[in-house]
């Protein structure tokens, strides 16, 4: 088995290796390439480009960076169709990946696309190109699913991987011990993202809410994990610059350690706030992007939420902040509330345990299997097509 996948940012990347990790159970002799992040590396994934020159947000802000995108997408279309895999399998990145698999779909070659775009929010008419560009949806939740259905999309919903692998119940004192956190404090995490461009617009924004709450309650402790080395270091000169006599404790690649040990956790909408719910804790969702991407976006974008607990809920179970109501005094009393009235975190709990539940799906396997089913009917189509 040969395949090529494309995973254009952090939350892709532990998709693609959960993936081919099951995948390598059937065909332990899989070999796979294209671009991919760390998680995929370490299952023997050939990345051809860096993951992070997808690593792209917004509107707007793609746009200076599209004749190195087109560059490069011109780049695997030549490379995939010169070395045919046996399926192409395209994570999330809809933007950049669905004109390349539109290509490749037309050269013969079975097409997956694993997450599905928001297209049940905004730009609807993308249908069209998705139902000519893949041969099969696959889907982390059941409304996406019902959607595609809606539209005689071949779809399959499969779970989050998220929900299988974070427990039921987790357990916070042995997070704080595996960090060596007080076991007794009170710790609000702040996750202000992954990308570059998310640093930049939010990551001042939770410093400062921070330092506002250090004030008011200085018994109340912080703490943070980046992605990366570089992301850490960007955090870290923001809070000597902003708030120098700020305590926060960093961490690297501890984000889930770090979502486990908090008590309240401030994070920016993404696959962030759904990691949050399946750990069962009360957040604050804030957002901000460059004003006109922001401009444009809500005037498309037709849904009455943004964080996934409150689309999942189909209510606003959390608060979340957008552009500029994403101020400090706003986000510094939204995360007191939670601190005040503990009644309020327990109700959480529940919806979001209910929530767990009907994500728990075991989608490595159903997603490897879906894949498995797709490709072994296009072997026998071809072959077929070949006898007659």
């Amino acid at each position: 088995m040969n395949i090529g996948i494309i995973s254009g940012e952090a939350s892709g990347d532990l998709l693609g290796a959960g993936l081919l990790k099951e995948l390598q159970k059937t065909y332990p002799h899989l070999t796979a390439s294209g671009i991919g992040g760390p998680a995929m590396l370490q299952t023997g994934f050939t990345s051809l480009y860096d993951i992070e020159r997808l690593s792209v947000m917004g509107l707007v802000e793609p746009l200076r960076r599209l004749p190195e995108l087109f560059r490069i997408r011109a780049a695997l279309l030549h490379y995939f169709t010169l070395h045919k895999p046996d399926v192409f399998i395209g994570i999330d990145s809809p933007d950049f990946n669905l004109g390349l698999e539109l290509k490749l779909r037309q050269a013969g070659i079975p097409v997956v696309h694993y997450v599905s775009p928001s297209v049940w929010a905004w730009r609807k008419k993308r249908i069209h190109k998705i139902a000519k560009a893949v041969d099969l949806i696959l889907t982390l939740f059941p409304f996406e699913a019902d959607f595609y259905r809606e539209h005689q999309v071949p779809v399959q919903f499969v779970g989050h991987p998220l929900a299988d692998l974070i427990p039921l119940k987790p357990d916070k004192f042995a997070a704080r011990a595996a960090l060596h956190l007080d076991r007794d404090s009170t710790y609000i995490a702040l996750l202000p993202g992954s990308r570059r461009n998310e640093i930049k617009y939010l990551a001042e924004l939770f410093i400062k809410t921070a330092a506002t709450i250090a004030k008011k309650r200085p018994e109340l402790k912080f703490i943070t994990s980046a992605v990366n080395a570089e992301r850490d270091q960007e955090v870290r000169a923001l809070c000597k610059k902003i708030a120098p006599h700020l305590s926060i404790e960093f961490f690297i690649g501890k984000s889930h350690e770090v979502m486990a040990s908090a008590d309240i956790v401030l994070v920016t909408s993404g696959t962030a706030t759904l990691e949050t719910l399946l750990f069962k804790k009360p957040m604050v969702i804030a957002y901000r992007m460059a004003e006109l991407t922001y401009q444009i976006a809500r005037h498309l974008v037709k849904v009455p939420y943004i964080g996934l607990p409150n689309l999942l809920a189909k209510q606003l179970l959390v608060p979340e902040f957008i552009q500029k109501e994403a101020r400090p005094e706003q986000l510094v009393a939204a995360l007191l509330d939670f601190i005040d009235h503990p009644e309020k975190i327990s109700l959480l709990e529940n919806k979001f345990l209910e929530i767990h539940q009907t994500l728990r799906c075991n989608a490595n396997v159903q997603a490897a299997r879906a894949i498995q089913k797709l490709t072994e009917l296009k072997r026998k189509q071809q072959l077929l097509s070949s006898l007659y």
